[in-house]
Formats: C-alpha cells, sequence, structure tokens
C-alpha cells in the first residue's frame, strides 16, 4: 500500500489517547540516533525490553565490545557483565525520552527493565532485584518489569509500596489480570501509609496478544472441522477487550476512587506481544483491533513502521464489545478448547523463552568476554 506523507496513522491513534511505545532497545539505536528519530518522526514515547531484545541486540555488531573488554579486565562474573551493559542502555534509553516525561507530566517518556526471570517464583528475591536495578538505574522514568506469576504478585505490591514505578509481564488470563490490578492497589495503599507521594508513582499492566492467538489458532486447527476454523484469529482481541472492561470496573470502584483523590495514576493497560505472528492476518491487527482511551501499545519496530505506512484508525475498537467478546470465548469452550489451560500454557512458555534468553545473553556475554581476555 502506498504511503501518503499527508497522512499520519500513528498521530491519529496518539490523538486517540493510545500510547504509542516501542519494544525494542540495543546500543545501535541508542548511539545512531534511532531513538530520537522514533520519539521526533514516530511519536514514540515509551521504550519497553525483556531478556529476548538484550540477547538480540548483544549478538548483533560490536557496540558493546569496548564495555565487554573493560568488564573482562576487571574480572567481572557474567551476571555482573549483563547487569551494567543492559541498565547502562536502560539508563541512556531514560534521559532520551526525559523530555516526553516532563511533557506528559510523568504520563509517558518511560522505559522498562525486567528482573532476571529466574527469580519469576521467588517474590522476596523478584522485589530485591526490581530494588536494585531501580537505585542503579537511577532514573525517575523507569519502569521496573516484573513477571505476572502467582509470586509475583506480592513483589508488585512490595514494588509498588516503596514508590518503585512497575511494568507488570506476562498477562495472559482475567483472571490473573485481576489479581494484578489488586497487587497494585494493595501497593497504593501502603504506599500511602508509608507517607509517599502517589503521583510519583506508576504503572502498567501488560496483557500479550497475538501469542494468544497463536496458540488457541493451533488448537483450533487440531480440531480440523470447519466450524473450529471459523473461529481463528479471533481469541486475543476478545480477550483483551474483556481485560480492559475489568481495567474500566475498576477504575469505577471506591476502592480506586479513594485512591485517585490521594493522588494515584491509574495502572493502564498495556498490549504487548502486538506484532502478528501469522502470515495471512493484517500486520496491523494487534494495533488497529485495540484502540481505547487510556491504553499503551508497544510494538516491535517493523509492527510500528508497517502502522506508521498503512494502519488506520477507525476510533475506539475495544469498548462496546463485551458482550459479543464473553461470547465468543463461549464459543471457544463448546469448541472443546480450554481457555484457562491456553493462558496457564503460555505463562508457563513465555516464562521458559525469557530463562532460555537470558541464558542466551550471559552465553553471548560470556563469549567476548572470553575472547576480550584472549
Amino acid at each position: 500500500m502506498t504511503h501518503h506523507p499527508e497522512h499520519d496513522p500513528l498521530a491519529d491513534l496518539t490523538a486517540a489517547w493510545v500510547a504509542v511505545w516501542l519494544d525494542d532497545l540495543s546500543r545501535e539505536l541508542l548511539a545512531g540516533g534511532g531513538l530520537q528519530s522514533l520519539v521526533a518522526g514516530r511519536h514514540v514515547v515509551g521504550v519497553t525490553t525483556n531478556p529476548t531484545i538484550f540477547a538480540s541486540a548483544l549478538s548483533r555488531g560490536d557496540r558493546y565490545n569496548e564495555q565487554l573488554a573493560d568488564l573482562a579486565a576487571g574480572n567481572a562474573d557474567v551476571d555482573t557483565a549483563v547487569f551494567i551493559v543492559t541498565t547502562d542502555d536502560v539508563r541512556a534509553a531514560c534521559d532520551i525520552l526525559a523530555p516526553v516525561h516532563v511533557r506528559t507530566a510523568g504520563l509517558d517518556g518511560c522505559v522498562s527493565i525486567e528482573v532476571d526471570p529466574r527469580l519469576s517464583h521467588d517474590a522476596a528475591a523478584t522485589a530485591e532485584m526490581a530494588r536494585l536495578l531501580w537505585t542503579t538505574v537511577n532514573r525517575e522514568n523507569l519502569y521496573i518489569k516484573i513477571p505476572a506469576t502467582q509470586e509475583g504478585l506480592a513483589a508488585i505490591t512490595e514494588a509498588t509500596s516503596q514508590g518503585i514505578s512497575v511494568n507488570v509481564t506476562l498477562i495472559f488470563s482475567l483472571e490473573r489480570y485481576r489479581a494484578v490490578m489488586d497487587a497494585y492497589l494493595s501497593g497504593l495503599e501502603q504506599a500511602h501509609t508509608a507517607g509517599l507521594d502517589l503521583a510519583a508513582i506508576r504503572s502498567v499492566a501488560s496483557f500479550f496478544i497475538s501469542r494468544v492467538d497463536t496458540e488457541v489458532d493451533a488448537r483450533l486447527d487440531h480440531l480440523g472441522t470447519p466450524e473450529a476454523d471459523a473461529l481463528k484469529g479471533s481469541a486475543a482481541i476478545a480477550n483483551a477487550r474483556l481485560a480492559y472492561q475489568a481495567h474500566e470496573q475498576l477504575t469505577a470502584s471506591e476502592r480506586w476512587q479513594r485512591l485517585a483523590r490521594l493522588g494515584a495514576r491509574p495502572q493502564r493497560p498495556l498490549w504487548a506481544s502486538t506484532g502478528v505472528k501469522n502470515p495471512a492476518y493484517p500486520d496491523t491487527k494487534y494495533v488497529a483491533g485495540l484502540i481505547a482511551r487510556g491504553t499503551v501499545n508497544t510494538m516491535p519496530g517493523a509492527t510500528l513502521e508497517a502502522f506508521a505506512d498503512h494502519g488506520q484508525v477507525s476510533g475506539d475498537t475495544m469498548t462496546g464489545g463485551y458482550d459479543r467478546s464473553r461470547s465468543f470465548l463461549d464459543q471457544l469452550a463448546a469448541a472443546g478448547i480450554d481457555f484457562d489451560d491456553v493462558t496457564a500454557y503460555l505463562e508457563r512458555d513465555g516464562l521458559a523463552k525469557f530463562d532460555k534468553s537470558w541464558s542466551e545473553l550471559g552465553a553471548t556475554v560470556a563469549a567476548e568476554m572470553e575472547h576480550q581476555r584472549a
């Protein structure tokens, strides 16, 4: 499709109160001016990272070689080297986005860094690493990513209660999302009791999208019926719509209203994993279909550019479709798809993938440091 210079779909998305974030970070993007260009020309107002993104960044180019040589000369171990390299990148990105943070009164201009995924089932260790990352990066426009495991809920509350802004990641189920929202509010209540300024605490809840369709579609394919085939490609957005309804219900509650009167900011729903994995689907499917006021869409670079080229913003595509979305999930159940099992599997699989990426990141750093020593 031909791009029309006068048409700016990402500006339209921003005007619809959807924050455009980039799901990518590398030293090349930082040092080469790419991130500044995306802020200026693509309306990017935030950045998310994860172990997979860092592993990819470290495996490309030579931007990290000099620092890794210095770390090798100082006999740093691999975990220390990974920590220093990743926090340096995130701090640099925070500085680039600082003007956005000021312009939006702290709403956006933020960068996320994830705790070591190997700690995802240890609440105390997760909270401790969140504090370490927070103090090491030492930027007010930072988010600490904590996986939404059952154990992670206590860490979310603990970190929030200490004034740390949290990006809750790897949310797949509505039940877990409601628990995440409760954990955030509990943290705010404890922060208020401790005398902290609630207005300085931010949070987003990262609800994963494309992976849901990938898994549900595979199970529908296994059923092998025309009726099952007709249900493909709709589960992820239906699930997200119901998540947004849960967000609306929470912000209408007296518990939230009391916190809001004390200065608290709402925990915004963030749509993650928005790159389309099935080439049969439109490449902007998980952007155009997830438009609602007060949300964040974090996109990989290819999805961002696709939407900039031919995205369409046709108003709110989330609210008003709740009954239809609930009916769709009922149809899945009638077809034999256990959606609770889907979301439980996706959480386990997501953690396993992050663990694998973390191991790959460590191996890449170890190999380069050994090369520098040699």
